[in-house]
This record gives C-alpha cells, sequence and structure tokens, in this order.
C-alpha cells in the first residue's frame, strides 16, 4: 500500500482544476520566532482550499457510468466546493449535503459552482449520515471527504510539490487534521522520500480525534466538536487515514482558539491573506511547538490549507488575537476608595498602553473594583504584572485564561443588584441556529426570573450566553436537571471570583 501511494500521487490527476501552490516565507512572523516559517499557499486554490485536489482526482479516476449518475458528498464546505467545481468541469451532477452550521460563506460558494445543497444536521458527522441516505435512494455515487485513496492521494500532492519546491532541509511539516485525508497523503509521501523531516498533525482542543485515537491505538469517536474551526471538526476519522497516520506521523500540537485567532492575524501581517481558523492552525502549531522545544535557524513549513471565512467573523478574531498572541493581559484589581488611589494605581501601570478600563465602586463605598487590560510582551509578563500590583497593595486576579472574563465580563463590568438574590451565573454556547434561545426559556421553570443576560456573537457558529437566574435554594437540583437535559455546552460560573466582584 505504501509504495502505491507514491505511485498514485505521481500520477494524480489534479492539475487539470488545482495550481501548484507557492511556498512563501512569512519573514515576519519568521523573524519574530528566530526560525524560518515557509507557508504552503492552499488558500490560493481556485476554491481557496486544498480540497479540490483530492475530489478531482476521485472523480477524474471513476467508472464514466458512476460519474455519469451524479456524486453526493458531505463537507463543512470545502470538500464541497472541490466536488462542484469538479462536477462542473466533469459534466455531472453534484449533490452536497452540508451541515446547518456550515458558514454562509461556504454554502453559497457551493451553489455558485453548480452543486446541489441540502442542509441536513449540526455537525459533519449528522451530514454524513444524510448524505449516504440520499446516495442508496438516489443511486449516486459517493465522494468520501477524506477515507478514500484516491482522495488521499490527491491531498499527498501538497506534499510532493512541498519537497520540490523546497529541496533543502526541514525541520517540520505541519498540518491541521480533521478526516485524515491531507495528513495521511503528505506523510505517505514525505515519509518515504524525506524520512528526515517531522511530520506534525495540528488538532483543536475540541476537535482532536485523530489524536485521542493514535493514542488509543483504535478508532475514537468523539461525542462532540468545536465549531470555530469548522473545516476541522470531525468526530470519527477515517480508518485508511488513522491507518496512514499511525505509520508516518511523529507528533501532534493541540491548539486553542486564541492561538488560531493570533496565527490569522500573524499570516495577515505577512500576506494580506485572511485565513480560515482551519487554515491557521498549522501556522499556530509551528508557533507553539518552535517555543516549546526551543528552535532557533530551523525552518518549518506550514500548510495554510483554506481561506474560506466568513467575514463577520474577522470581529471573533481581532478580540482574541491579542489574547492569544500573549499580547494583553487582562486583570480584576481591587483598590481603596480613598484620595490618591487610582493615581497610585495608574503609577503602577507605568508606560505600558491600556487596551481596556472599567471601574467600579462597590456597594460598601470602601472600595472600587477595576477591570483592566494592558498590552505585554511575553508570556511570563501577566504573572509578573499581578504580583507587581499585589506587593503594592492592590488585591489582583490574572483573569487573561479566564474564559468568562474575556468573553463576557469586560463588556458588563457594572456591579451587583442588591434585588439578585437566590442568584446562580450560568456560561452557555447556544448553536447559532433560530429558536435556540426560545428552546431555553421554554424548558425553564417559569418560576425562576432572569437576573442578568448578556448575549455574544462575533461570527463564531455559537452564541456566548452568560445567564444569572434567580433559583430558591431548594430548587438547585431541579435547575442542575434542566441544564443537564438541556444538552448545550455550559460551565456554571457561580462562584467565579471575577463575578463576585464585578456582577
Amino acid at each position: 500500500m505504501s509504495t502505491d501511494y507514491l505511485k498514485r500521487i505521481l500520477t494524480s490527476k489534479v492539475y487539470d482544476v488545482a495550481i501548484e501552490s507557492p511556498l512563501e516565507p512569512a519573514p515576519l512572523l519568521s523573524r519574530r520566532i528566530s526560525n524560518t516559517v515557509l507557508l504552503k499557499r492552499e488558500d490560493t486554490q481556485p476554491v481557496f482550499s486544498f480540497k479540490l485536489r483530492g475530489a478531482y482526482n476521485k472523480m477524474a479516476n471513476m467508472a464514466p457510468g458512476a460519474r455519469a449518475r451524479g456524486v453526493i458528498a458531505a463537507s463543512a464546505g470545502n470538500h464541497a466546493q472541490g466536488v462542484a467545481l469538479s462536477a462542473s468541469r466533469l459534466g455531472c451532477r453534484a449533490v452536497i449535503v452540508m451541515p446547518t452550521t456550515a458558514p454562509e460563506v461556504k454554502v453559497d460558494a457551493v451553489r455558485r459552482l453548480g452543486g446541489e445543497v441540502v442542509l441536513a444536521g449540526e455537525s459533519f458527522s449528522e451530514a454524513y449520515e444524510h448524505a449516504k441516505k440520499l446516495e442508496k435512494k438516489e443511486k449516486l455515487t459517493f465522494v468520501h471527504p477524506f477515507d478514500d485513496p484516491d482522495v488521499i492521494a490527491g491531498q499527498g500532492t501538497v506534499g510532493m510539490e512541498i519537497l520540490r519546491q523546497h529541496p533543502d532541509e526541514i525541520e517540520a511539516i505541519f498540518v491541521a487534521v480533521g478526516g485524515g485525508g491531507l495528513i495521511g497523503g503528505v506523510a505517505a509521501y514525505v515519509k518515504q522520500l524525506r524520512p528526515d523531516i517531522k511530520i506534525i498533525g495540528v488538532q483543536t482542543e475540541d476537535s482532536d480525534a485523530m489524536l485521542r485515537s493514535v493514542r488509543a491505538g483504535r478508532r475514537v469517536q468523539l461525542t462532540d466538536v468545536g465549531l470555530f474551526a469548522d473545516g476541522t471538526a470531525v468526530k470519527l476519522v477515517g480508518e485508511e487515514t488513522f491507518r496512514l497516520a499511525r505509520q508516518y506521523v511523529d507528533d501532534f500540537v493541540v491548539v486553542d482558539t486564541d492561538a488560531i485567532c493570533a496565527a490569522i492575524k500573524d499570516v495577515f501581517q505577512d500576506t494580506r491573506s485572511v485565513l480560515e481558523p482551519s487554515g491557521a492552525m498549522a501556522v499556530a502549531a509551528a508557533k507553539q511547538y518552535a517555543a516549546q522545544h526551543k528552535l532557533r535557524g530551523k525552518t518549518l513549513v506550514a500548510i495554510a490549507c483554506g481561506a474560506n471565512m466568513n467575514f463577520d467573523r474577522l470581529r471573533f478574531v481581532s478580540d482574541r488575537a491579542e489574547v492569544g498572541e500573549m499580547r494583553e493581559a487582562v486583570f480584576a484589581v481591587t483598590m481603596p476608595e480613598q484620595r490618591g488611589s487610582f493615581r497610585r494605581f495608574c503609577e503602577l501601570v507605568g508606560e505600558r498602553s491600556v487596551t481596556e478600563f472599567n471601574y467600579r465602586m462597590a456597594d460598601d463605598g470602601d472600595r472600587a473594583h477595576v477591570f483592566v487590560g494592558l498590552q505585554v510582551s511575553a508570556p511570563t509578563e501577566p504573572g509578573k504584572i499581578a504580583a507587581h500590583f499585589r506587593k503594592n497593595g492592590f488585591d489582583t486576579l490574572d483573569l487573561t485564561h479566564d474564559e468568562f472574563a474575556k468573553t463576557h465580563l469586560r463588556h458588563m463590568v457594572g456591579g451587583r443588584s442588591r434585588q439578585a438574590a437566590n442568584e446562580v451565573l450560568y456560561r452557555f454556547e447556544f448553536p447559532e441556529r433560530p429558536g435556540a434561545l426560545m428552546r431555553f426559556l421554554n424548558a425553564m421553570n417559569p418560576d425562576w426570573n432572569i437576573s442578568l443576560f448578556h448575549y455574544r456573537n462575533q461570527g463564531a457558529d455559537y452564541g456566548q450566553i452568560v445567564i444569572g437566574i434567580q433559583v430558591p435554594a431548594g430548587e438547585k437540583k431541579q435547575f442542575r436537571n434542566f441544564v443537564t437535559e438541556l444538552g448545550y455546552p455550559h460551565w456554571n460560573e457561580t462562584d467565579n471570583p471575577a463575578y463576585k466582584l464585578f456582577l
């Protein structure tokens, strides 16, 4: 099978539709992390993603009769566009099943390319199940997004190009992993010709099916997947891609949302291009890996695998990029409400740039609470700044890694309400679809009063909600059951010290 992949990749028909994407240096990022970072610009493909390589190679190698019946695919967006474009070039029908959470930019693109879009399910896995039913019903030919040798070979041409474009030393190639088609193809090619090059898979904290599977020695199915990096939101990896990952992938790096947002900004500063979250994962991982392994002077290749970004999601990316790059730290500071305290605190802040400052006098009138954001230049700085404030008499909480504080609190500072007795505070992620809030309200006990509500959605596939609800002491168990049965991701923030200070 291994030798077969070399032949399949070398004879792949991808260049009927795909370009040989450039391998470009990222000079600003390279200088900052003291390593040469090369970006494999798959975002420059006709559908702004690598996915058309595998889709076209599969369809071009189909028996004419199978292709003539029409094809069907399940995809969150990028594979869908690859199949739709390939179908238009090859003159056949294409039905694409996409999850209802797929970004609008991807749905519209598929329709423009002539694909018949069917929206079903909230994740790739649910869309896949629906597509398999339609396949049998309408006698269409299924084009799998990753678990097919022809698809894997098509994606493997990315690795072939990298070795041809940069025959010199490469420390590692970083590859975002969803179902595993891209990393399977790239690894199968590169490892047989250049076994010295490390292949590093990249996953998000909330969609790490391949990493869990490799560690377990068997395919592990996730119950839920995150939706921010929708292109890699896969609950179960492929059988063949899992086999290839176990055989060829050297290591995995897990990145979070803030690191991805920072990477999107890094690529924009170097190229003036905007990657989608999945497209920037490899860049985030290259930075993280270089820092962890203290690399200097090495060549790191990051596959920028897609750029199908909803424009309104940029609000979210911009807001989180500074934290992800550790350029912003946020703190809750308590100061005595006495003459000169405010000035003394500002003197401690010194020359640092202030990104946010919210001040609120406490109910007792003896203290004030300050929510402050400061620009920093190193990951170690927030702890040092907090210690500096405490040393000078100001009680301080470092909230730099507090999700509740970063997403909600900074926009809500205002103080507690004396009327909000028995208040519990919960943070939810509501799916961004009609009726999600009404489902919550209809399921809630009408005797419970909402005492605080804050909604925030900056272009992600879910809305960020924080809710204060007055629940009598004897009904706490009933409330916990309500929250569990609702099924939305949730976090109890009632004991969050920042909530106690500000809300």
